[in-house]
């Protein structure tokens, strides 16, 4: 039997059980930490199951860490980028057997957060090529992979990051003002969204939109479902993070008002933020580093918007190997390389774009925008 993280009412109590341990450490001076792997290890086993996920889990544990440790060794002999290449196909390898497997007679092989944890092993790999990464921990590596509270669908957190706040020492007082207050605070703010906001969006608003194919319907749908999925997704990832506080590790924030964004480029600062720094830092950022290098462009500006596309549409691959999927990745890509065009070469904008009343108009543009690229994610015209 397994549960849905944070969807399902009996995990939430579950839950609440397995945290009245770690605020009892916290506030009482201890490291959480050692409790926080016990409690990981059951959690996963209620989130997965004893099904054949846990068996796709535990041969992807096993792959990572030989992957990860091997490189940690390898990396000490050689900095040879085609061993480096092999290492890092080798370990994203799980997350495109999980794309292309349903295309296949096998049927899905993976489990729930596949791309989650594989972002976390793929990024170690990345980081201990850069140097960045001198030795690999072994228990805080599985800690890192496996940290139960961002299991299902992040926040995306980095290894560096992670473990230098599980080696900090938290005192009580610390502890109470800065990781359990907001904790609990997150969470209730996670509820709220969850399940008043985005049930009442759901209930009264998406579903009962006629299933008829037309522009009315798209266009009703397109806001309802854009309202839904980030009342949804945001509960959601203030439950996470709001559990992980309370587990001695601050998770990045996954949201920040998106829909108040005055362009795209500003969008993807507030929208599933470590999703998009994860894909800005690893692909945006390194290609146009390399392309500059290698003097792939003539221009800095072309670089950067090849960069764009290929980030995009890489995360719309992602999502996974449906046309809608990519087609959105697409279509984010060509939005912000339009909006770095416009920005650039219009003399309209340049003037305005410090008043307040521009401000407002570029506000409603870019949700609307927004909403058009959500809606084609959701898949509704398939």
């Amino acid at each position: 039997m397994t549960f849905s993280q944070y969807g399902d009412y009996f995990y939430l109590y579950i839950l609440l059980l397995t945290v009245i341990p770690a605020i009892i450490l916290g506030l009482t001076g201890k490291n959480i930490k050692y409790y926080g792997m016990i409690a990981t290890v059951f959690m996963i086993l209620l989130i997965v199951g004893t099904n054949v996920e846990l068996k796709f889990l535990i041969g992807f544990i096993l792959l990572e860490v030989v992957i990860i440790k091997g490189y940690e060794y390898t990396r000490k002999k050689t900095d040879n980028k085609y061993v480096y290449r092999l290492f890092l196909l080798a370990s994203m390898s799980p997350i495109i057997i999980n794309k292309l497997s349903p295309y296949t007679s096998f049927g899905t092989i993976g489990f729930i957060g596949i791309s989650y944890l594989n972002f976390r092993t793929i990024q170690m790999v990345i980081e201990i090529y850069d140097g960045a990464i001198k030795e690999v921990k072994f228990l805080n590596m599985l800690y890192f992979i496996l940290f139960f509270p961002t299991l299902s669908s992040g926040p995306v957190d980095r290894s560096r990051r992670f473990e230098k706040e599980l080696e900090k020492k938290i005192s009580k007082e610390e502890y109470a003002d800065e990781y359990l207050l907001p904790g609990i605070k997150k969470i209730f703010m996670g509820i709220i969204y969850k399940f008043v906001i985005a049930f009442v969006i759901n209930l009264y608003f998406v579903s009962q939109i006629p299933p008829e194919k037309t522009i009315l319907n798209a266009i009703l749908y397109m806001y309802a479902y854009s309202m839904y999925l980030f009342f949804d997704f945001a509960g959601y990832s203030l439950f996470a993070v709001g559990t992980s506080y309370i587990f001695g590790i601050q998770a990045p924030d996954n949201f920040n008002k998106p829909f108040i964004s005055k362009d795209m480029k500003e969008f993807w600062t507030r929208w599933h933020i470590s999703l998009s720094r994860w894909f800005g830092d690893y692909i945006f950022s390194r290609f146009v580093l390399s392309s500059m290098r290698k003097k792939r462009f003539k221009k800095r500006t072309t670089t950067a918007h090849v960069a764009q596309m290929i980030t995009m549409t890489t995360m719309g691959f992602w999502h996974g190997l449906t046309w809608y999927y990519i087609v959105y990745g697409i279509y984010q890509g060509s939005v912000l390389v339009l909006t770095d065009i416009y920005q650039k070469k219009s003399k309209f904008y340049k003037k305005h774009k410090k008043e307040k009343w521009f401000g407002y108009v570029q506000i409603g543009i870019t949700f609307h925008v927004a909403c058009f690229g959500l809606l084609i994610f959701s898949g509704y015209f398939a």
